[in-house]
């Protein structure tokens, strides 16, 4: 996948843990409440249903900020190797009014007996790649991404 540096950003991960235990992460909803966001926070309430058009739905208890829900669609799936959603769009591919406004790509490959992990965040502008990277995107998604590692491995 190419990748636009004016407005996507990526992180890249070498984890410990299978491309299959990796995928369970991703895909199964109670792993995923597991590790999805940095602690503190905690992800409630997930909603997976894994297909295309399929619903991705999250509730992330944000300390100081309450509860925030992130409702996206899954637009590609191929098992074991890559989940594409956006937030673009609700399940359905209904029109999301709430969206932050960026599409994602988590591409898993076997590497010896781990994975390299790359998640990809793709955004309509070069302001909202800012404000996303602003937002703490690399130092977050790779938090996120040692918590997901620190769980597959157990798996």
């Amino acid at each position: 996948m190419k990748i636009n540096p004016e407005t996507d950003l990526e992180l890249v991960r070498h984890l410990k843990a299978s491309p299959s235990k990796v995928w369970r992460c991703w895909t199964e909803p109670k792993l995923l409440e597991q590790w999805f966001a940095p602690k503190p926070v905690v992800t409630r309430d997930v909603e997976i249903d894994l297909r295309p058009g399929g619903s991705f739905k999250t509730t992330m208890d944000v300390p100081g900020h309450g509860a925030m829900v992130g409702h996206g669609c899954f637009l590609e799936i191929d098992p074991g190797r890559k989940l594409a959603w956006t937030d673009l769009l609700q399940g359905g591919y209904r029109p999301n009014s709430e969206s932050f406004g960026f599409t994602a790509f988590i591409l898993l490959e076997p590497e010896g007996e781990g994975t390299l992990y790359r998640a990809i965040a793709l955004h309509r502008t070069a302001e909202q790649r800012k404000s996303h990277e602003e937002m703490g995107f690399h130092d977050g998604w790779g938090t996120a991404a040692a918590q997901l590692d620190a769980l597959a491995v157990t798996l």
